[in-house]
């Protein structure tokens, strides 16, 4: 149904776009110096499901209507810039209960609780102004109308980007986590690096809530 050709091209360009560090990169790596590698993974993981939502919305027609509208736009874009926020803040608040001790058991980020942090990526994921925009205008120009089964194209399409990014992403997640782990022979820097990934999800928030359309 998809051709080869079409499928190699948008991976390359799915490639070239996803290699730039956006706001689900960063949030991954705020969340591994904030909680460690658990949480990391887990929001890896949310943030492709969340974006493959932004897929599905495409697909059916919804996608169009959030890059077209400039109301709706920013409504999502502001919704998930503040969500980053409120987790920067929270991860900042709490940066001194971090314990080398626990990063030694591996209990670190499971207070959270597994489902906690799926859900947090992929509210992430789905109000990513850099997924809304991509899916949204890019994703639909590699799909064959005359093959039919549209929505099907861009179902399987959309299947590219999400596997490199669950790929990326959880080797940035298990990166930061590896140097928070370094920090984690002192409370003291086990602290500093929880504030770091506190800060770096307030400013990502921020960031992303004055960035404008691309249009």
């Amino acid at each position: 149904m998809v051709s080869a050709d079409r499928l190699l091209a948008f991976a390359v360009m799915s490639l070239l776009v996803i290699v730039i560090p956006g706001p689900s990169v960063l949030f991954v790596i705020g969340r591994a110096l904030a909680h460690g590698r658990r949480t990391a993974v887990a929001t890896a993981l949310g943030n492709v499901v969340g974006s493959y939502l932004l897929v599905v919305a495409v697909a059916v027609g919804i996608g169009s209507l959030v890059e077209r509208s400039v109301t709706v736009y920013l409504t999502v874009k502001l919704a998930g810039a503040a969500y980053l926020v409120y987790l920067g803040v929270q991860a900042f608040r709490h940066r001194r209960e971090l314990k080398a001790s626990q990063i030694a058991t591996g209990s670190t980020g499971q207070a959270r609780g597994d489902l906690r942090t799926l859900l947090d990526g992929i509210l992430v994921g789905v109000t990513n102004p850099k997924g809304v925009v991509f899916f949204a205008a890019v994703l639909p120009q590699f799909v064959d109308h005359s093959a039919g089964h549209v929505p099907l194209q861009m179902l399987l399409l959309g299947l590219v980007p999400i596997s490199i990014g669950l790929v990326t992403d959880t080797l940035w997640g298990l990166t930061a986590s590896a140097a928070r782990t370094w920090f984690a022979r002192s409370d003291r820097r086990l602290s500093l690096i929880g504030g770091a990934g506190g800060c770096t999800m307030i400013g990502l928030g921020v960031t992303v809530a004055v960035t404008g359309r691309a249009d």
